[in-house]
């Protein structure tokens, strides 16, 4: 092979890399769904972390109670706080040790979710406890009046599922919000 047809084919197997690598799909962009939702590249493999929780006993155990939100809304050090606070009540080592590694490993500081790089540039080095004091987050919800978040169907600001439809599956789009009237 010429060399130019080397270099050539060389360029093109490092675009394909990269884009398969960055999770970039043509259909999806031109739909307007960017790559928060696009876990898979055309091949099947994995191109990202996928966002929706996957964790059976965080699921158990933290979705019991609230909403099982995506590792990817707090940085590592946040959740490290979190689980140590024993916020939860009782919970068996076994179980916290899981959920803990779980949930850093998964973490905005580990993730490449484009919600997660948002967060951890509002933060800047801080590490909240909870994902409503996230500053991103909050500017997301800056132009809602204080209210809405007492309406019985929502409760708190950190009921995240009252209102984005797809959060369980870390898709929290403003096309995809419902805000619901009571």
């Amino acid at each position: 092979m010429k060399p130019e047809r080397l270099a050539i084919f060389f360029i093109v197997i490092l675009c394909f890399g990269l884009a398969s690598t960055y999770g970039y799909c043509e259909d999806d962009h031109s739909k307007g769904h960017g790559d928060e939702h696009h876990s898979k590249s055309h091949n099947g493999k994995s191109t990202k972390k996928d966002v929706a929780v996957q964790n059976q006993a965080y699921l158990k155990t933290c979705g019991s109670c609230h909403f099982a939100y995506q590792p990817g809304l707090l940085p590592s050090a946040s959740w490290d706080k979190i689980m140590t606070a024993g916020h939860f009540g009782k919970i068996d080592t076994k179980s916290r040790k899981e959920i803990t590694d779980y949930l850093k490993a998964n973490s905005a500081d580990k993730s490449i979710w484009e919600v997660s790089r948002k967060i951890l540039s509002s933060l800047k080095g801080n590490s909240p406890e909870k994902i409503t004091d996230v500053p991103y987050i909050q500017k997301k919800h800056r132009e809602l009046n204080k209210d809405v978040f007492k309406r019985p169907s929502i409760g708190s600001a950190a009921n995240c599922n009252a209102c984005h439809k797809k959060a369980d599956q870390g898709i929290y789009e403003d096309d995809d919000v419902v805000i619901p009237a009571k």
